[in-house]
């Protein structure tokens, strides 16, 4: 993911390449038979992440916001365990940048669910 130093990026769109990153990652990794459902599993839960994203972004209300942005943390946390997993079928440098992005989606997306509780 390519992003101009100090320019701000819409998490709609960070979210986006974040999940087309991660299925151009495994696309390597889907020729080993035990990594299929691992990889599977990580591109159902790293869209995941966005796709509940827009869905917060059309909440209806505040309470609605606060659950879906919730959703796309839950996503992101599960994301990452993937992510952690695939640690046995890889060691490239690719996936340790996955799962740095994995980590700041999960503090942007807590600190907006902090954010709305106060």
């Amino acid at each position: 993911m390519k992003t101009i130093v100090n320019t701000p990026i819409d998490l709609r769109d960070r979210t986006a390449l974040f999940a087309r990153d991660v299925i151009r990652f495994v696309k390597p990794l889907r020729a080993n038979n035990v990594a299929i459902p691992i990889t599977t599993q990580l591109i159902r839960s790293s869209s995941s992440i966005g796709a509940n994203f827009i869905e917060a972004k059309n909440a209806e209300s505040r309470k609605d916001f606060r659950y879906k942005v919730t959703l796309c943390k839950k996503e992101a946390s599960e994301t990452a365990y993937w992510l952690k997993l695939c640690e046995e079928f890889t060691d490239v440098t690719e996936l340790s940048r996955l799962q740095k992005e994995c980590r700041e989606l999960i503090l942007i997306l807590q600190k907006i669910i902090n954010t709305l509780s106060t």
